[in-house]
């Protein structure tokens, strides 16, 4: 009979793509705290995932590695055909010159975006933020595209783990591109 710790250990050793690109520290706040956690959460006024608070705890935002940095999409943005970028996370923090999720209340404004939205990534012109307009402040937000230019929004994921599951590389759409017959 295999031991529980087997079943453990096989997760562990399943090779997984890295999700921080470390050898840039753009973006990083300092290491994510409880305290700090709380205050944002009640900044913002919601209860934030799980499954992000998780990955902040290992690096509080930065940029994503390249294996990680974009999601499919089932119909077109202004940003592409069949995937939207994700190339960073925000943290939680208040470093100087860094955005920060803390900093979500004035840029859904500023933005014209929909509330309670709380941002994760974007340059101004599109975001990817938890969409909190379903489940209330306190449930489990669904993830969304926004696109500030166009007004428009897409669903990208249930939940922020289901979205971090569906990441890819940005590459593997270039590729497809390049290697299908012209018309």
């Amino acid at each position: 009979m295999p031991h529980p710790y087997d079943a453990v250990m096989a997760r562990f050793e399943d090779p997984q793509p890295p999700f921080w690109d470390t050898s840039s520290d753009c973006g990083v706040q300092p290491p994510l705290t409880d305290r700090a956690v709380e205050e944002a959460e009640r900044l913002l006024n919601v209860t934030l995932p799980d499954s992000l608070l998780d990955l902040l705890r290992n690096q509080n935002g930065g940029q994503v590695s390249d294996s990680q940095n974009a999601f499919p999409t089932s119909q077109p943005t202004s940003w592409s055909a069949d995937h939207v970028p994700f190339d960073n996370v925000m943290g939680i923090g208040h470093r100087e010159r860094t955005l920060s999720m803390l900093d979500s209340p004035y840029l859904v404004e500023e933005w014209g975006l929909p509330d309670p939205v709380v941002l994760v990534s974007g340059d101004g012109h599109h975001w990817i933020g938890l969409d909190y307009r379903t489940c209330g402040r306190h449930g489990e937000p669904s993830v969304a595209w926004f696109d500030a230019d166009d007004n428009s929004e897409l669903a990208l994921a249930p939940n922020f783990h289901s979205f971090i599951k569906g990441l890819t590389s940005a590459g593997e759409f270039e590729s497809e591109r390049s290697n299908r017959s012209p018309d």
